[in-house]
């Protein structure tokens, strides 16, 4: 699995060569599958070459061909193709007509490409790398009581709210007898009724769902068991229940103690590593100050003395100098981190600093 790095990495190229706009169709896209013959590639490309030959105006023919044979070039000074595949852009991104600026640009994609693929246009075609980007799996989350339930989804780090329902069942009476009764009755059928709505939303939001892994229900009492034996929910689904929590809550707050709830299920997620891992930081700033700080001179001097074990980096602290701090710890082999803002613990992080080390040893 790619790491917060390398997949910060890439969707800082993909915003650059989303920035780019050709002034005609001069800008090359090649994708190249993984555990493909290179050499074919460069035959498709020397064709190319010919057919670009009848482009009728001479500075996007002279560009275009420009830019397939420095790909090319490229191709047959590269020592093979990596293990994923490649992406190849190249073109000319002048923004002044008849000075041509001309680059190239290659990446070795996050998981192995499956699409081979040629295109001259004026934008670069991006999406089978912007889709590397989306999590591999989904989790589906509902929260439910009498009164309400939520249904959101787990992606990645980001937890999201799809839909809220509300029950309409009555409350208890106090008056008993013959009253008492037949309100119980009518509000047994209201329960089983929003039971059935309940199932059916799940159905409509999770039965289809590309990348859905399992669900996690919760919510207080026994009603979230009684949804899942009386509300008819369609197997496949049921079949997809991954755990049952307690949690006290079934608005969105639910979902988010729900997802903490699961973390022994989610425990080879990324948002329960990156959780883990600032509970650790902020754990040592409440009870080991001397090896833990948010200070970036402290840790600017700690770095300089060998002293830091691990460095986290939030991806909204500053580009530039996250990557000097950066080759600063893998120069004495210190761990680099990069945490998001998608979670809560994220987001705290990023407003102390969005910088932050645990120390070997304390350097006073």
């Amino acid at each position: 699995m790619p790491d917060e790095k390398e997949i910060n990495a890439l969707k800082e190229k993909i915003e650059e060569l989303e920035s780019y706009r050709g002034r005609h169709t001069e800008l090359i896209t090649v994708y190249v599958p993984a555990g493909y013959n290179l050499n074919n590639i460069v035959d498709q490309l020397t064709a190319e070459v010919s057919t670009a030959q009848n482009i009728k105006s001479k500075a996007t023919r002279t560009n275009v061909i420009d830019g397939i044979e420095r790909i090319v070039r490229y191709i047959k000074l590269n020592k093979g193709l990596p293990k994923n595949g490649m992406a190849l852009f190249c073109g000319n991104i002048s923004k002044v007509e008849g000075q041509p600026d001309i680059k190239l640009w290659a990446i070795e994609p996050l998981q192995p490409l499956r699409v081979k693929y040629y295109r001259c246009d004026q934008i670069f075609m991006l999406e089978p790398l912007k889709d590397m980007l989306q999590a591999k799996d989904v989790w589906g989350l509902i929260v439910i009581d009498r009164k309400e339930a939520t249904f959101g989804i787990l992606e990645g780090k980001q937890i999201r709210v799809l839909r809220s329902l509300n029950s309409g069942v009555p409350g208890k009476i106090k008056a008993g007898g013959q009253s008492a009764a037949r309100f119980e009755r009518i509000t047994e059928g209201a329960v089983l009724e929003f039971f059935k709505r309940v199932s059916d939303s799940a159905k409509e939001i999770f039965f289809d769902m590309p990348r859905l892994k399992g669900i996690f229900v919760g919510g207080p009492g026994p009603t979230k068991e009684e949804w899942l034996r009386d509300g008819q929910l369609v197997t496949q689904l049921k079949d997809k229940v991954k755990a049952i929590k307690d949690i006290g809550y079934v608005d969105e707050s639910g979902l988010e103690v729900l997802v903490e709830e699961a973390k022994e299920e989610l425990e080879n997620e990324d948002i329960t590593k990156e959780k883990k891992i600032l509970e650790k930081f902020f754990f040592g700033l409440a009870k080991n100050p001397d090896k833990t700080t948010h200070d970036l001179d402290k840790i600017k001097k700690a770095l300089e003395h060998g002293a830091v074990d691990i460095l986290i980096i939030s991806t909204s602290f500053d580009k530039k100098e996250a990557k000097e701090l950066e080759e600063k710890a893998l120069s004495i082999s210190s761990g680099v981190v990069y945490v998001s803002t998608e979670t809560n613990e994220g987001i705290q992080f990023k407003n102390i600093s969005g910088i932050g080390a645990i120390l070997r040893f304390s350097i006073g």
